[in-house]
């Protein structure tokens, strides 16, 4: 993959670049990558081209014009490595929107409509039964043998202290395709129980009631 920019940076105006000079320096760019695909796969993974005419005070190093030359990306120097990152993501957000028109002009081509899917629900409701726990809950000793007594009492037909928690109560909407669908909320207040209960992965202790429908 090269790394280089896409346009070549003038550094002086009164300094101009006939076709020939660019055939030429194209010409010894292909040589060098060729000379890269012939290493072992380590060194090739490690090695690619660096523009030598690129700096801060816009002077060019090594031969007149620049060039590029086959360096190991693993030993750069601090402004060698940034001027290396900058031309790696200066041009994401292109290569990005020209996949996406690509892939837009392929589907268009072979007349493929892409599948969507309409959810709709209806008086969700999801409810959870709860021990009570008595004291601060929290992982001491103490509240762990007063978890194990617990058990013991329910083995003998004992009454234990439960309560039901409703998480979503006769929640109802759409989420229509090709939009953004915006879930906003305070903490605990069920979001992530709704994505779950839309997707059908909720725990099988919590009772669901309710209709969820996709695309009808």
């Amino acid at each position: 993959m090269e790394l280089t920019p896409v346009k070549r940076v003038v550094h002086s105006p009164f300094r101009h670049q006939t076709s020939s000079s660019i055939k030429e320096e194209d010409e010894e760019t292909q040589l060098q990558w060729a000379a890269i695909e012939r290493l072992p796969t380590f060194r090739r993974l490690r090695t690619s081209l660096f523009d030598v005419g690129d700096s801060e005070n816009g002077t060019s190093s090594g031969k007149e014009g620049g060039g590029k030359k086959v360096v190991d990306v693993t030993k750069l120097g601090a402004d060698e490595r940034r001027l290396f990152i900058e031309k790696i993501i200066k041009h994401i957000e292109h290569d990005n929107l020209r996949l996406l028109q690509k892939l837009r002009d392929r589907i268009d081509r072979v007349n493929v409509k892409l599948p969507t899917v309409e959810v709709r629900y209806k008086n969700l409701c999801v409810e959870a039964a709860c021990d009570v726990v008595q004291g601060k809950p929290l992982p001491t000793l103490w509240n762990s043998l007063l978890s194990l007594l617990s058990v013991f009492t329910e083995v003998l037909w004992c009454k234990s202290q439960k309560a039901k928690i409703r998480i979503l109560t006769d929640v109802s909407g759409i989420i229509k395709p090709s939009r953004l669908t915006l879930l906003l909320g305070p903490p605990g207040c069920g979001k992530t129980t709704l994505l779950l209960a839309l997707a059908g992965k909720l725990d099988k202790s919590l009772k669901v009631a309710g209709e969820i429908c996709y695309n009808g």
